[in-house]
């Protein structure tokens, strides 16, 4: 999570800080030399400097880039005072454009109230069928797994079934495969994002081609729910924004797609003290939550899958700036409930009934939008 100190004065009430610690140029030369993961550098300045770290990247920038992992640190920037820190320009708009996800200021705010009532309580319940479906859907697909024996590939059927869930909810219709096949340009911009070139009109140029079958299957979409195409399960989240545009002129077409693509891809602004430390108005401030969550000094054993630790009292850290699976304060994820019941109904309908042999793991993860496997997960099902 990125956002940028805004210019201003430092508040009357907090004392004089002192200079965030910063990792040597020569490490990150070393590091840039390498040609290591950006994570790596991440765990690097956090294992050397602790949960309020500054490094600089590029030939000689003038203000250093803090990274954020101490639990009262995050909770500082996300939470207590986000009215200090706004969104600089997220490295996916060259494929979500002005979607919920990298709007700022004013627009972020008229954008989120619209979808806000729709992923909670009345809202959630109209998408409660679309996502059992998808996880029968699903569960039918392993099902077959099952009789014939076949390797599939786990990681896949996840990214499916969550496109076949929001796809449902966008538009009422299940995911065909033709869709499917159109929207796999979508992952393909997403695992281009952390290579592409940082100019906007370069990096557009590099996936023009996926962007354009993005851009023909969203305004198929459109223009199917314009004209009163409904799927079996009524309107979607598309009709709602289509209503939008009714009475607000800035939900046209192109804002329609952005928010459209953002939904399938989901994940300060002045002088400020950050846990005792100047940070000057114009630094890029980084809240890494793979890095909290990892932290030794806060989990137990952090790299082992163990549920218990949620379950079992006095395992979890109190801190609430400890856990921020989907952020925490203003711009926390506006899907929260819908992800959390997609998972849920999802595993109501795969663990009872199989248990998933895998034939290889993969060693490392990638990172981009989202953390998912570098690499193929091959299976195979057994009771």
């Amino acid at each position: 999570m990125a956002t940028h100190a805004r210019p201003g004065s430092l508040p009357s009430q907090s004392p004089a800080g002192r200079r965030v610690p910063e990792l040597d140029p020569a490490l990150v030369a070393q590091w840039q030399t390498g040609g290591g993961e950006l994570i790596d550098l991440f765990a690097q300045a956090r294992e050397r400097l602790g949960g309020v770290a500054a490094f600089r990247l590029g030939p000689s920038p003038a203000v250093p880039t803090v990274l954020v992992t101490d639990p009262q640190a995050v909770q500082h920037v996300l939470a207590l005072h986000p009215g200090r820190y706004v969104k600089r320009s997220h490295r996916a708009r060259v494929l979500i454009g002005d979607g919920v996800l990298a709007a700022t200021g004013e627009a972020w705010q008229r954008q989120r109230r619209l979808l806000q009532s729709q992923f909670t309580g009345r809202g959630m319940r109209r998408y409660e069928q679309r996502i059992t479906e998808a996880a029968r859907t699903t569960a039918a697909r392993w099902a077959g797994y099952a009789r014939t024996g076949e390797v599939f590939d786990v990681g896949d059927e996840m990214r499916r079934f969550a496109l076949d869930t929001i796809w449902r909810s966008l538009t009422g219709h299940r995911l065909d495969p033709g869709t499917e096949r159109e929207l796999a340009s979508v992952q393909a911009v997403v695992a281009a994002l952390p290579s592409l070139p940082a100019d906007g009109v370069a990096a557009q140029g590099a996936v023009a081609a996926e962007l354009a079958r993005i851009d023909a299957v969203a305004s198929h979409a459109i223009a199917a729910a314009r004209d009163g195409e409904a799927g079996p399960d009524g309107p979607g989240l598309l009709h709602v924004l289509l209503e939008a545009a009714g009475t607000r002129p800035e939900y046209t077409d192109r804002l329609i797609r952005d928010e459209l693509v953002t939904l399938l891809v989901a994940g300060a602004t002045e002088d400020d003290i950050l846990a005792g430390y100047e940070v000057e108005a114009g630094t890029d401030v980084l809240v890494c939550p793979y890095l909290t969550h990892r932290d030794p000094g806060l989990w137990e054993d952090p790299g082992r899958f163990d549920p218990g630790r949620f379950t079992t009292p006095g395992r979890r850290p109190a801190h609430p700036g400890s856990y921020l699976p989907f952020g925490i304060g203003p711009r926390a994820c506006l899907g929260l409930q819908f992800a959390l019941r997609e998972s849920t109904v999802l595993l109501e309908h795969l663990l009872p009934a199989h248990t998933p042999r895998f034939r290889s793991t993969p060693a490392k993860a990638a990172y981009s939008i989202t953390v998912r496997p570098d690499g193929p997960t091959p299976a195979t099902l057994g009771p």
